[in-house]
């Protein structure tokens, strides 16, 4: 998966991405709202801490820094003596990053007071995958012919988070890099917070006994993809995020939805003040008043319960 995704060849080391040119939409691309909502709330962050200097916001799978864009816009007090930082391990998605930010492969260096954003990161970094045949075993990657295949390998300890019986063929996904990813985070952040959006299931065992192909995913070119090992590099592979198993690593602050997050941080108040605007310049509208109008729209998409407002938002906090 590594490789099918991030590796030369890979899905997103050519031209996956997310947008509507793209193979999915996240909440960035649905419009700059969600941007000048997260300000505001790094904006109250770092006044809670003091206002210090050279706050750090680092925004992890950075993509084509369409979220980078819309939180620079808003203009945020915190990034007025502060950097914004974009990690993306694409160089051609690299390109893309706007001026005005640093933009690397990999996260900066620790010890840094800030917070750290990853949007649907988290459900596409590899994952393993535990198959019930009698007990419960691991799937490796092997081939026949020209075809990729799994085989079914014995754990060397099985992971404590599965239940100890299940139905025959029952699958679930082990998140070893992400785990790993936040344990880094946490250990980078000397203090502040780190701020997650992704599809999340609460338990391990809620996948267990759901079908794979629910919390397994695949994407192209905005439709469903086919089997996971099928034609490697050309389709996204995702899984729903075990919340269980991140625990392992740190206990949350708050677990909220996405669209409690955004009301919490006052998307209602930006739309309100887009429909004002909208309503004063109605008459000779410009490109400005057409896109407090599209806040409308975008708080909609961004508040729908049964897409990305039911998203979870997580923030752990350090320091």
């Amino acid at each position: 998966m590594e490789l099918a995704l991030y590796g030369e060849g890979g899905f997103y080391a050519g031209d996956g991405s997310a947008g509507r040119r793209g193979d999915f939409i996240t909440s960035p691309e649905v419009g700059p709202l969600f941007g000048a909502v997260l300000a505001r709330a790094l904006d109250t962050w770092w006044k809670e801490m003091g206002e210090p200097d050279g706050f750090t916001v680092v925004e992890a799978a950075a993509g084509p820094g369409t979220l980078a864009r819309s939180i620079l816009a808003a203009r945020p007090a915190c990034l007025q003596r502060g950097r914004y930082v974009a990690v993306e391990v694409s160089a051609v998605q690299r390109e893309r990053h706007p001026e005005g930010i640093e933009s690397r492969p990999t996260l900066p260096d620790g010890g840094f007071t800030g917070v750290i954003i990853a949007n649907e990161l988290l459900d596409n970094l590899s994952f393993d995958i535990a198959v019930f045949d009698g007990g419960w075993r691991e799937a490796w990657v092997g081939s026949s012919g020209d075809r990729f295949v799994e085989v079914l390998r014995s754990f060397d300890a099985v992971p404590s988070v599965l239940p100890a019986s299940a139905p025959h063929g029952a699958r679930a996904p082990i998140q070893r890099a992400a785990q790993a990813w936040l344990a880094d985070a946490v250990s980078r952040l000397a203090r502040g917070r780190i701020l997650l959006f992704d599809y999340c299931t609460p338990l391990t065992a809620a996948a267990v006994m759901s079908p794979w192909r629910e919390w397994l995913r695949t994407y192209a070119n905005h439709e469903r993809g086919g089997h996971y090992l099928m034609n490697p590099g050309t389709q996204d592979i995702t899984t729903q995020v075990m919340l269980d198993q991140l625990e392992s690593v740190a206990e949350p602050e708050t677990i909220r939805t996405q669209a409690q997050f955004l009301r919490l941080w006052g998307v209602e108040e930006l739309v309100e003040e887009g429909r004002r605007a909208w309503e004063a310049a109605a008459a000779r509208p410009d490109l400005a008043a057409m896109k407090m109008r599209s806040r409308i729209s975008e708080a909609e998409a961004l508040l729908d319960a049964s897409g990305l407002g039911g998203f979870t938002a997580l923030t752990y906090r350090t320091g």
